[in-house]
């Protein structure tokens, strides 16, 4: 758990907005006509209930139970906050849910079991077992959570898994096994020193031991000491199976010489004389949260040689399960696997350890501003790296296959693995890499209108997420008395209030103003209305004399009318080749229309440079551009003198020689679905065309708006290409959070 970059405000509102909670259901078959409810449901899903009565195997088939996993809690232990119980317990829950999507396209439904008596939890989840394919155990105290998940695993026939042990060993063994490799070490010979003996500590010593770890190199201690053989004072038979005979009593005199440090512990619990007495090239792997049993720094001030890891975002070598338990599941659940044993989870320990040796792609250096290589630092890979999905579960549904795990192995494991990297979202590391784009950049970002509550919480958001210097463009007055009325009157002393009357710069910004607009009826009187009065020329003039590195406005007026304002001060208009590029976001795809925000009706010309900077926009997102001008028409067909540009745009950059695809005229069906492609073999495109250009700035709205209303699309934009700054122009309609993406945007200068 890295340090909050949030309040707990943003906190509330991010469970609350746009709709309660983190996830919902959404029909994956048509559910329209009269016909298509007579197949979902009565009389059509007859049929598929008597194949499944006749062979169980087939609910693989006709349901959804291959691909979904039940989340379940009695939120016992819920992070580090304790017994919460079932209902407090949920957030945590559908977060896990979602996780599970986003990182291996897993489906999920939390369920939080209103009992701390083992017996009915049991009973519950198992009488539950033929609607998953695979249950994940979460915040349950121990002894509990063993008798629990042992019991599941006798009873049911599907996997069953408690992240809260497995995960963490999981990844702690992926990142021992590189430790050990980079300080010469082998498995079998270090000495093991394991601080806190609940859950996961005692499973990490368990799977440690499968892999080679010797019994009598394991010492386990807790807060009274090691336990040892004999010893009957806060004993169990899960740490009793774990007792060595030693005349060690306590942690300090265990950490003599030992080779490895796990702790699952508290924060402190390891001092500096500890580290010290280790041995050469020792591993401390301090995994308490949210405050690790030693830091990296004070471990490294008294043994340069030490290999570090923790459970937080904020060092190197996080321990973190969320690359294990999405991956395990994944593979598991494509074999239609009986359980999840030790050799899949070795399996997974050794593949995340086998990437993290190999070259890391570029997309990951950048999402992370700065190149990884494998080493002291690099151990474990990152929770983002894009390999992930494919390397992971193939090696999980190998190991399950080859230990009798899996009911339906796979046979063409390469088609596998193909399909597995189909199942990555490319949005979710487009904006990844933009967001750490703009944490690199530091940037000052102007925000013009500091009377609007959504801009404030957007600003204070920037600013304490670690992006940059936000500076709000208001009164002082009105600037504190909207935060105070949003709940952040703690963030009056935060930012920084510019306005025309404590600004030493307004003469200049006003003789720059006078020497652009003097010849198109501009006088004195109005240019000092305009600098002086006028929010976002104010802000525009800011950005210009370099007393800014950013600028976002338009969320109080419409966009037309704030961009022929910041056209006084930049020339951000056609004439000049500026563009606005939308990117829409919807389910795993995304696809630019341009230009919704600056030509009213372009030429061929026109057209041509649109494109140019939409294909512009595009690569800082990390896409390969392929262009289609879009019309009613397909290459001539049907002739309309209204199509003629969209037909001529494409040999305006023939004549260019510009380097990326574009094709057209097209209708959307033939730019976006490859079947329609094939009908036009001569056509140029390589793959659907992630740039619509269109005919004029009211179909693009008109798009832009269909799409987000009717299905949902997530709009990033308009994005203002083709100005010397960095310049973006929200909607009226955007939240505070959307203010911010804007802001993420102009820090991270893609034009």
């Amino acid at each position: 758990m890295s340090k909050r970059r949030f309040t707990r405000e943003e906190a509330l509102a991010f469970h609350l907005e746009p709709t309660p909670g983190k996830w919902e259901v959404t029909a994956t078959v048509p559910m329209t006509t009269q016909r298509d409810l007579s197949l979902a449901y009565s009389p059509g899903v007859a049929v598929p209930c008597e194949e499944i009565a006749a062979n169980p195997e087939c609910a693989y088939d006709y349901t959804n139970k291959g691909n979904l996993v039940a989340v379940i809690s009695n939120g016992t232990a819920v992070l580090g906050l304790g017994n919460l119980g079932a209902l407090g317990s949920k957030p945590v829950m559908e977060g896990k849910s979602v996780l599970f999507k986003r990182f291996a396209d897993v489906n999920s439904i939390d369920i939080e079991l209103d009992t701390e008596d083992p017996d009915e939890f049991c009973k519950a989840v198992r009488l539950m077992g033929p609607t998953f394919g695979g249950i994940n155990l979460e915040d349950i105290k121990a002894p509990e959570c063993f008798i629990i998940e042992q019991r599941l695993k006798e009873e049911m026939d599907i996997p069953v898994f408690h992240d809260d042990q497995h995960g963490t060993a999981v990844i702690c063994a992926a990142g021992l096994i590189n430790a050990l490799h980079l300080s010469g070490k082998k498995i079998e010979d270090v000495r093991i020193v394991l601080n806190g003996a609940g859950a996961a500590g005692i499973a990490c010593l368990e799977l440690l031991k499968r892999m080679g770890a010797r019994h009598e190199n394991c010492i386990m201690c807790d807060t009274k000491g090691v336990i040892y053989q004999g010893r009957t004072k806060g004993m169990n038979q899960w740490k009793s199976a774990h007792a060595v005979s030693t005349e060690m009593r306590t942690l300090e005199e265990a950490m003599k010489g030992a080779d490895v440090f796990l702790g699952v512990s508290a924060k402190g619990a390891v001092t500096q004389d500890m580290v010290a007495s280790m041995a050469d090239n020792p591993v401390i792997f301090a995994m308490a949260n949210p405050d690790p049993e030693i830091t990296p720094e004070e471990a490294h001030e008294v043994r340069v040689d030490a290999i570090v890891a923790t459970g937080r975002s904020d060092y190197p070598n996080q321990v973190n399960n969320v690359l294990g338990f999405p991956y395990l599941f994944r593979g598991a659940l494509d074999i239609h696997a009986r359980a999840i044993n030790d050799e899949m989870k070795i399996a997974c320990a050794e593949a995340l350890a086998a990437l993290a040796r190999e070259d890391v792609p570029d997309e990951v250096a950048l999402a992370y501003g700065k190149s990884l290589t494998f080493g002291r630092d690099y151990i474990i890979p990152t929770p983002f790296d894009p390999r992930l999905i494919h390397r992971i579960p193939p090696a999980v549904a190998r190991a399950g296959m080859d230990t009798g795990a899996a009911r339906r192995p796979i046979i063409d494991m390469e088609a596998y693995e193909h399909r597995l990297k189909g199942r990555m979202d490319p949005t979710a590391s487009i904006l990844r890499s933009i967001n750490a784009r703009a944490r690199a950049a530091q940037a000052r970002m102007i925000f013009a209108e500091g009377d609007d509550p959504r801009v404030l919480r957007a600003a204070v958001m920037y600013q304490r997420s670690g992006l940059g210097k936000a500076l709000v463009v208001g009164r002082d007055g009105d600037v504190k008395d909207k935060l105070e009325a949003a709940g952040l009157a703690d963030a009056v002393r935060e930012l920084e209030v510019v306005n025309a009357a404590n600004t030493r710069h307004l003469n200049t910004y006003k003789q720059f103003l006078y020497d652009r607009l003097q010849r198109k009826g501009m006088d004195r009187q109005d240019i000092h209305r305009l600098a002086a009065r006028d929010r976002h020329v104010f802000a525009a003039l800011m950005l210009a004399h370099g007393h800014g590195d950013g600028l976002v406005t338009g969320a109080t007026r419409k966009s037309a009318h704030v961009l022929e304002l910041i056209n006084h001060v930049f020339d951000a208009d056609a004439a000049h080749g500026a563009a606005g590029v939308t990117a829409l976001l919807h389910k795993g795809r995304i696809v630019m229309i341009a230009d919704t925000l600056v030509h009213e009706w372009p030429d061929e010309e026109d057209l041509a440079t649109i494109a140019e900077r939409a294909a512009g926009v595009a690569r800082h997102l990390g896409l390969e551009p392929r262009v289609a001008f879009v019309s009613f028409s397909t290459f001539g067909y049907p002739v309309s003198e209204r199509a003629a540009k969209m037909h001529e745009a494409p040999k305006v950059l023939d004549r260019r020689g510009v380097d990326f695809e574009y094709e057209g005229e097209m209708t959307v069906d033939v730019a976006l679905n490859p079947k329609a492609q094939e009908h036009y073999p001569f056509q140029r495109l390589t793959g659907p065309a992630n740039i619509l250009v269109v005919p004029a700035r009211h179909s693009a709205s008109i798009s832009v708006k269909l799409i987000q209303e009717m299905a949902g699309a997530t709009v990033i934009g308009p994005i203002l290409a083709g100005v010397d700054k960095s310049i973006q122009i929200c909607s009226t309609a955007m939240t505070a959070n959307d203010i911010l993406n804007m802001s993420v945007l102009a820090a991270s200068n893609i034009d």
